[in-house]
């Protein structure tokens, strides 16, 4: 009898050596991040893809197990996370919280957040609300990792113990560390966003494609994140497979842009194209407008200004506005305070949307005929780009 009580301790129910319960670890964390990012955050939160109910209850009942988490406060945070991106109000923004804190404790800032019922009721709707939801999710959410602990107790024995300590910890340090802290600290960036969002990898495979976050905040309801050729996204390719067998229907994806050789004025396909690739179109001003004028006339100063080079580039890229040290550097170069203020002019665009489309055209037009008036050179070929900028199809 003790025999077989030392035996299933050492061992559970399989027997299982190290590399076994490895691989199981492996394929369970990746169960975890497939569900967090398939169904919490690219159906649920941004609605880019609708599930079959075959893959939505499971994707559940393994996130109440292997996480705790309750979907409708996972969506509801996520969501403020984008309407309040890098303010005071962000749940999660390193900017704010420090990147620190958001890496190691972004848990206890969830958790903060989830207890307030306002944000919850704001940003919740559309989640599900069923039986199982109410009477035993939301209800024993501490149940669900219990049961796990049960499971991986009985398959492996007091090893078992150890993997189930390892499975609470991946949601905590992958997405709510990583995603969620480097992922607006470090990186590359596609698109020239409001925040400070990042890529943190091109090929998007540990993570489940949420390595590829600024692109993700760039296009949010885009159900694929993989914008760029040389990207990969493995929870698009897992979306994909879905959809052939029918358990996955995709609704939206980020749209091409595409730039036509054109003559005359920027017309309203062209105002279409720069309202929904805004954060493209950004991006393109900073890499053709911004970096040239900026080396030149790091040229042009010699070793004073080559200083302030950094500076000159986050200031342009960034701030909304000129203060202090800034402005008085600014205001003696006044190249770079016109491409500075051509980009607060762009930008303006975006936060008209509310009024009439031929007024917003005609913005558009005025912007590009007095960037050809500057005599700025990478100025104007910008403007003459920018006419051509059309969506694909």
């Amino acid at each position: 009898m003790l025999d077989t009580l030392l035996s299933f301790l050492d061992g559970g129910l399989t027997g299982a050596s190290l590399p076994w319960m490895l691989l199981y670890f492996a394929i369970a964390a990746q169960l975890t991040i497939l569900s967090v990012t398939l169904y919490l955050h690219r159906c649920q939160a941004h609605r880019g893809v609708d599930l079959h109910g075959l893959v939505s209850h499971p994707c559940r009942l393994w996130l109440w197990m292997s996480t705790g988490m309750n979907t409708k406060e996972w969506v509801a945070i996520h969501r403020k996370h984008h309407a309040r991106c890098e303010t005071p109000e962000d749940p999660h923004s390193p900017q704010f919280h420090g990147i620190g804190k958001v890496v190691v404790h972004g848990v206890a800032l969830y958790t903060e957040a989830a207890k307030d019922g306002n944000i919850l009721d704001q940003f919740g709707h559309g989640t599900p609300d069923d039986w199982i939801e109410r009477k035993v999710y939301s209800r024993f959410k501490i149940l669900g990792p219990a049961l796990l602990l049960l499971i991986n107790f009985a398959a492996f024995g007091v090893a078992g113990i150890a993997v189930w300590a390892l499975q609470m910890l991946v949601i905590p340090i992958l997405a709510a560390g990583l995603v969620n802290g480097l992922g607006h600290w470090w990186g590359y960036r596609n698109f020239d966003t409001d925040d400070r969002s990042h890529n943190l990898t091109p090929w998007a495979v540990l993570l489940g494609g949420e390595e590829l976050h600024n692109n993700h905040h760039a296009f949010p309801s885009s159900a694929r994140f993989a914008l760029r050729r040389g990207e990969f996204d493995i929870g698009w390719m897992v979306l994909r497979a879905l959809s052939v067998l029918r358990l996955a229907k995709i609704r939206r994806v980020a749209p091409v842009l595409e730039r036509h050789e054109v003559s005359g004025q920027a017309d309203h396909e062209t105002l279409r194209a720069v309202l929904v690739h805004r954060f493209q179109v950004m991006t393109d001003y900073f890499r053709n407008v911004v970096v040239p004028v900026v080396q030149e006339e790091a040229q042009r100063a010699g070793a004073s200004m080559r200083r302030w080079r950094r500076q000159a580039r986050k200031a342009l890229a960034f701030q909304s506005r000129l203060e202090g040290a800034d402005q008085r550097w600014f205001s003696r170069r006044p190249t770079l305070h016109t491409v500075w203020e051509f980009r607060q002019r762009l930008r303006s665009l975006y936060e008209r949307r509310g009024v009439g489309g031929e007024h917003l055209l005609k913005a558009l037009q005025e912007w590009c005929h007095d960037a050809e008036a500057t005599g700025i050179r990478a100025l104007q070929q910008f403007a003459d780009r920018l006419k051509g900028y059309r969506l694909a199809g």
